[in-house]
């Protein structure tokens, strides 16, 4: 009886620490599948990412360290082409226009030169910023600058009529013509070109540059902001169903906002300059006007000495989507990384015939990536008093190399 008593208590007291141990098992290894997902997740974030068709590097090695400020152009073939400056670093003289092709379903060409800054009597100057439109059906021109820096460089030109394939001398543009500083012109149904453009010689100025001849003869509208008040460059243009036309500016770093004027009467006059509620981080933003009639803006949503947003807040590369150029929502983060140089910029966006949207950006100023997406399947959340939904799209980091 002795026996069985002790044999029992001690079952007793082994059950419930067998039963401890087992809860404390379970614990652990749940614990660990949660940190195996939070690391899988971290390593491929695909969190809030509705639309993503495809991310990619339009090169991964190439002969030159450094790249910036991309451009995109589709062909009527299906091409797709995207052109950028690269060299030892900017403002190298050896940084000159180069350009990458990918064939419907290929793979990016490795990047070659198609302009540079070479001069008559030998020297070298660093190119700028390049912008590839197609003016006619038979020629697409390349649009660039050349010169020691953004201000005392001048506008520089070179057409093509077979795609890219070979280009024309370079010309420089006419006295005072810069041509589109950064970003894509836009062709309105008359057939008039409207060209966004900037100059930072006396302070920063935008004016828009028009031409009814296909690119032969342009006319200077503006400046259209008072440099002192705010500080304007690198338009991007937008079109409206009732014929209006919004433009959007990158602004100097105290001024902390995108700033927007408007005309209606097809890029002649403009509105006085104003500020939006979106951030800018004194960096390039672009925008496109779908066949649907949304508007999709690429920019960096912070400013500049904003914490937690990367180099001079360009550590964070968002996507958002509007209705009337006013109310804006939130559809992807793109990239994010908060490291001190690293940084998302000067992005690029266009939208082609089936209908995908195509942003080409500098990563890292190493090189240029390229996404893909699907603007049908964004899920998208308002952006209230300018701040970005977090708790909807969160800021998840990358961790591409």
């Amino acid at each position: 009886m002795k026996t069985f008593k002790k044999l029992s208590l001690i079952a007793g007291m082994l059950i419930p620490a067998a039963a401890i141990i087992s809860c404390e098992t379970t614990k652990k290894s749940e614990k660990q599948t949660q940190e195996q997902q939070d690391t899988k997740e971290l390593q491929n974030p695909k969190k809030h990412r509705d639309g993503i068709v495809l991310e990619e590097f339009v090169y991964n090695t190439a002969d030159f360290p450094s790249a910036h400020s991309a451009t995109m152009l589709e062909l009527e073939n299906g091409d797709l082409l995207c052109s950028f400056f690269g060299g030892t670093k900017e403002r190298h003289p050896d940084v000159e226009i180069k350009l990458s092709r990918k064939k419907p379903g290929g793979a990016w060409s490795a990047p070659r030169s198609i302009a540079d800054g070479v001069q008559k009597d030998g020297e070298r100057l660093p190119t700028w910023n390049p912008v590839l439109f197609q003016n006619s059906k038979d020629t697409l021109t390349l649009y660039y600058k050349i010169g020691p820096s953004p201000s005392t460089w001048w506008g520089m030109q070179k057409t093509s009529t077979d795609g890219g394939h070979t280009w024309s001398q370079a010309q420089r543009l006419d006295k005072n013509v810069i041509g589109p500083v950064k970003n894509k012109p836009i062709t309105l149904e008359d057939g008039t070109i409207l060209s966004g453009s900037s100059t930072e010689d006396s302070g920063w100025k935008v004016h828009i540059e028009r031409s009814t001849d296909a690119g032969k003869t342009w006319n200077i509208i503006g400046p259209l902001n008072d440099a002192e008040t705010i500080g304007a460059i690198q338009p991007t243009l937008l079109t409206y169903t009732d014929g209006s036309i919004q433009m959007l500016c990158r602004t100097r770093t105290e001024v902390e906002y995108i700033s927007e004027t408007w005309s209606k009467d097809k890029g002649k006059t403009w509105s006085k300059m104003s500020l939006t509620e979106l951030p800018n981080n004194n960096s390039g933003l672009d925008a496109v006007t779908l066949k649907d009639g949304r508007q999709l803006l690429i920019y960096n949503h912070s400013t500049r000495k904003q914490k937690g947003m990367g180099h001079k807040g360009r550590g964070v590369l968002n996507l958002s989507v509007s209705e009337d150029g006013k109310n804006w929502e939130a559809a992807l983060v793109i990239d994010y990384l908060d490291e001190p140089g690293k940084q998302f910029s000067y992005p690029a966006i266009i939208q082609t015939t089936d209908g995908l949207v195509h942003i080409a950006y500098t990563w890292h100023r190493k090189r240029i990536k390229h996404v893909v997406v699907d603007p049908e399947k964004l899920t998208t959340y308002p952006i209230v008093d300018g701040k970005w939904p977090t708790d909807k799209i969160p800021l998840i980091t990358s961790t591409e190399k």
